[in-house]
């Protein structure tokens, strides 16, 4: 196995510097796999983060929906340029239903608003996928059907409803039965209503966004995800990532066809997304300053940020979480990757 000093520096660093409370990172590559920790997984008793623990993915949960859809496609159930009113009549309102197509959820090019941008979602709780779409289509659209691309999680709450309306089950089903048991997953599930966490667990820090350097830091572990849906409420760990992302990278969940429908990507340039992507189906590249495009998955909800990602080949995967919420953890990611992927960045062996 390689050790990766370089990276757990930056593990440390990102404690020490930035006062984040804990961060993990798993590296699987050709040498074996190596798991690296700083911080604390509970502020309050000290207890070190460790490699077992679950956490909330945020948004690394859509890479899951649209890996269900894709299936559904491949059986020749639905297709991608159906529209969103063949299957779910009436859902969405006006013009909206009869033109965005199933393909432009998956890649946020529909231009619906995003539920999570309104006020009372986040303030309530025990939400229901059409109430939450409901609430989105009080607002105007971004623009029209296919005009850009807008990251919005309403996009994927209706590929969601899509799943359980053709399958005819609860869209957690679906995701255990078609990704988690065949790749063996076992700590990687939907919440659903559910809003306590397994054990192991890192506390999940946040400061609800605000951006004062002494801003007031609230454990969230136990919150209701129901705001986020099929968009965002899974759990899981880094070592049942790394696996999902490499099934995704070498083909293993897909047949050709949707494998490059999945990796088929956007520009998001000008959206106010993250800086040097093209988004696909679920799933994003990123460029990295020293050149190399990655590929992966990620996630950001109230205290828990994850960054998966991976050589367009799979034989290199890294995945990073951390239990807090500020200071742009996403720095911090990125610092990880250029170690692993950008030759001009020195590696050790």
């Amino acid at each position: 196995m390689t050790e990766h000093p370089e990276v757990q520096h930056l593990l440390d660093e990102a404690v020490r510097e930035r006062g984040l409370p804990g961060i993990v990172c798993e590296i699987r590559d050709e040498h074996g796999r190596w798991f690296g920790a700083a911080g604390a997984a509970d502020t309050t008793t000290g207890r070190p983060r460790d490699a077992r623990e679950h956490f909330r993915i945020g948004s690394a949960t859509k890479a899951f929906t649209a890996t269900v859809v894709l299936q559904l496609a491949a059986e020749g159930r639905l297709n991608l340029d159906d529209t969103v009113d063949s299957w779910l009549p009436g859902l969405l309102a006006g013009d909206d239903g009869t033109a965005v197509t199933i393909r432009q959820l998956l890649n946020h090019t529909s231009g619906l608003f995003t539920h999570t941008d309104d006020e009372q979602v986040r303030s309530g709780s025990g939400w229901r996928p059409e109430q939450l779409v409901r609430i989105a289509m009080t607002h105007p659209p971004y623009f029209a059907p296919g005009a850009g691309f807008r990251y919005s999680n309403t996009n994927y709450v209706v590929a969601g409803m899509l799943i359980e309306r053709i399958t005819e089950n609860p869209l957690a089903q679906e995701v255990s039965r078609r990704i988690s048991e065949p790749l063996g997953l076992t700590a990687t599930y939907s919440a659903g209503a559910e809003t306590a966490m397994p054990e192991p667990r890192p506390q999940h820090y946040s400061t609800l966004f605000d951006p004062a350097p002494d801003a007031e830091v609230y454990d969230l572990t136990e919150g209701d995800q129901t705001w986020s849906g099929a968009a965002g409420d899974m759990i899981s760990t880094t070592g049942d990532l790394q696996v999902f992302l490499h099934a995704l990278l070498t083909g293993r969940l897909l047949p050709p066809a949707q494998q490059r429908e999945m990796w088929t990507t956007v520009s998001t340039e000008g959206a106010e997304w993250v800086a040097d992507t093209r988004y696909g189906l679920g799933v994003f590249e990123q460029k990295l300053s020293g050149g190399t495009t990655v590929y992966g998955l990620a996630g950001a909800t109230m205290g828990s940020w994850t960054w998966a990602m991976g050589s367009r080949d799979g034989e290199r995967v890294v995945v990073t979480h951390t239990n807090g919420d500020w200071n742009d953890p996403l720095e911090v990611f990125l610092a990880v990757l250029r170690t692993q992927f950008d030759s001009t960045v020195p590696t050790h062996h």
